[in-house]
């Protein structure tokens, strides 16, 4: 067996993984790409609220509201917001992990990107994805309905 056929059934498995979860861990996982994309995106600008810029419009209130309180916490437990740590204010501290983000290189920037998913996603899914479903759920959905729609 080559390493392509078994990594081609290595993604065919996850994708069928994917397309056995409910709706909202869909969403979930869409939700936690989606806002890391606009993470890695994001443009400061002294006008903007940062949470409103990162997160898609589509998302109901409440959810909102639930990735608006957890996302900073999120970014500081991640140490991507020290210089911003003890401040109490979202958009900062906020905007302070996604300067850090900016300035990483290479493998270190990915590796926190795609653990920044993950958690977002758990996030969104209200606990209902474990680590390690997230880990290969969204890798696969990053590279294989993210990507390839944009």
């Amino acid at each position: 067996m080559s390493l392509k056929s078994f990594l081609t059934g290595i993604w065919n498995t996850i994708r069928s993984l994917f397309n056995s979860f409910p709706v909202s861990l869909k969403t979930a996982v869409h939700i936690g790409v989606t806002v890391t994309e606009n993470i890695k995106q994001f443009v400061d600008s002294p006008l903007a609220d940062v949470l409103t810029a990162i997160i898609p419009g589509e998302v109901d209130d409440k959810l909102k509201q639930v990735l608006r309180n957890g996302i900073p916490a999120l970014l500081i437990n991640l140490k991507l917001a020290d210089k911003c740590a003890f401040s109490t204010d979202a958009q900062e501290i906020t905007r302070c992990a996604i300067n850090i983000l900016q300035n990483l290189d290479g493998e270190i920037k990915s590796a926190f990107l795609h653990n920044l998913s993950v958690l977002i996603s758990q996030l969104a899914a209200d606990g209902k994805l474990s680590w390690s479903d997230g880990v290969c759920i969204v890798e696969w959905y990053y590279q294989h309905q993210y990507k390839t729609a944009a």
